[in-house]
């Protein structure tokens, strides 16, 4: 990799005083220069509602870039690429700015925040051009209204971009597949400052590497088209268990959720407290639903405590995996960096494990998962239309695992902050690591992860360090655990 001001200044860890007050280098007119070439704001340290403007959805991660450019088009884009080339800047893309370890805002350099690029329009084709900062929510109820859907996540404030870059795993996931499967073409600037448009017919190795190689590692991607499929009807279930069960869960769900049809997508929420819930939706009616639950309740052994089944419009399903009464309401729209609504900032820590193999010892694993009460264990099916694309096919390498493991621990529910979290967490990952697999989900991105890399990449990690060489020889676009 050549040296270039950008790699030293990222092994150097650190930036000219300078950049991070906003005064020197480059200089202030150089500065002023850039703002005129923007269709929307740029803020920089000192001046009104940079304070704002600065922040990700991860509290724990309050970073204090040199300035924030708030595009509002692909020129606008562009010109950011440019100057931060021209100066050796760091440069970082924040669409929603969930990453979990923030690395979509960086110290001293130039934030492209892509927030205000939220144009979702259904075409009659079935296809959707959507803009990079849209949010979940308003991707689903626009393309609800017109009957389509899109593959994707539950988090109504996570947007497109991060979530489609780092494969898109949903409650129909196992019925449509990952929302990176649906990816027909996307334009996006590239280290060079040109805007490409990217499919399988042009540029196809970068088209293969935008489908699950994470966000921010090959280019700012200003618009995607997605293939949708018409709207179903849904029946969701619910389940919870007496305290206790955890292991019994832990040692049958995976057979029952893989022995499940297509159209059921299941998971189960497992808390360090004890708590043991298991839910899940069908595409179809709920008459078809109740035999499969009864299914997993026999194979436990254990009369849950409470039992839900619900038909549910494919709206109104979303609405209740994302916690809320209504996708287009405040209840489901963020309140930080000026988006208003009633979300707020995250802060907690998190990591992840793919099911790569049955749990050996589900009494090891649920001790395991309830070593600290304030953990939270989240185990999402794969298997149906995730695992009938070969890993080779596109960036995503976990195809043919049977469920991902996402680890979390909130840094305020008990004494010790951030450090505590973390080491609780880590026991866990590390845990479930000799007992499951060590691979993990980019888009669960963890600073402490082991080999994160291969975890991350699996054995596509070659060919994607190969397209970011030839896309991004210099490493614009690097970051701590960025692919180079």
């Amino acid at each position: 990799m050549a040296l270039t001001r950008r790699t030293f200044l990222a092994a150097a860890g650190a930036v000219p005083a300078a950049v991070a007050t906003g005064d020197g280098w480059p200089g202030a007119d150089r500065w002023e220069r850039l703002r005129r070439r923007l269709s929307g704001p740029l803020y920089r340290p000192g001046e009104p509602d940079y304070d704002t403007a600065r922040q990700g959805f991860m509290a724990l991660y309050d970073r204090r870039p040199a300035a924030v450019a708030r595009c509002l088009r692909a020129e606008d884009v562009q010109a950011c690429v440019g100057f931060a080339t021209e100066y050796g800047l760091p440069i970082s893309a924040r669409s929603g700015g969930n990453s979990y370890a923030g690395y979509s805002t960086v110290d001293g350099g130039l934030v492209v925040d892509l927030s205000r690029m939220t144009t979702v329009r259904p075409r009659p084709d079935g296809q959707a051009e959507v803009a990079p900062g849209a949010r979940l929510g308003p991707v689903y109820t626009t393309l609800g209204a017109a009957g389509r859907l899109l593959p994707g996540g539950t988090c109504p404030a996570v947007a497109i971009s991060g979530l489609a870059l780092g494969g898109g795993i949903g409650v129909v996931a196992k019925k449509y597949g990952l929302t990176c499967d649906h990816l027909v073409s996307a334009r996006v600037v590239t280290a060079d400052g040109r805007l490409r448009t990217v499919s399988a017919a042009s540029e196809p190795d970068l088209f293969w590497a935008l489908r699950g190689g994470g966000g921010g590692n090959f280019g700012i991607v200003t618009s995607f088209t997605f293939r949708t499929v018409p709207v179903p009807d849904l029946s969701t279930f619910r389940l919870e268990f007496p305290r206790g069960t955890m292991a019994a869960l832990l040692a049958v769900w995976p057979r029952w959720q893989h022995a499940m049809p297509d159209e059921l997508w299941a998971n189960c929420d497992l808390f360090g407290d004890g708590r043991v819930v298991a839910s899940g939706c069908l595409t179809g009616p709920v008459g078809r639903l109740r035999p499969l639950v009864d299914e997993l309740v026999r194979r436990v052994g254990t009369r849950p405590v409470d039992r839900t089944e619900r038909e549910r419009d494919y709206l109104a399903a979303m609405a209740y995996y994302a916690g809320c009464t209504d996708l287009a309401g405040p209840g489901c729209a963020p309140s930080w960096n000026g988006g208003g609504g009633a979300l707020g900032r995250g802060r907690y820590v998190a990591a992840s494990r793919m099911l790569r193999r049955p749990v050996t010892d589900p009494d090891a694993v649920a001790r395991l998962l309830t070593s600290d009460p304030a953990l939270h264990t989240i185990v999402d099916g794969f298997g149906g239309a995730i695992a009938a694309v070969r890993p080779e096919d596109s960036a995503f390498p976990h195809r043919d695992a049977p469920a991902s493991i996402q680890v979390l621990r909130d840094v305020e529910q008990v004494d010790g902050g951030e450090a505590a979290a973390r080491r609780a967490v880590g026991l866990v990952r590390d845990g479930l690591g000799e007992d499951v697999g060590t691979t993990g989900y980019v888009n669960y991105i963890d600073p402490e992860m082991p080999d994160w890399a291969r975890a991350y990449y699996g054995r596509n990690l070659p060919r994607l360090r190969a397209v970011a060489g030839r896309y991004d020889p210099d490493r614009l676009f690097a970051f701590p655990q960025g692919v180079d």
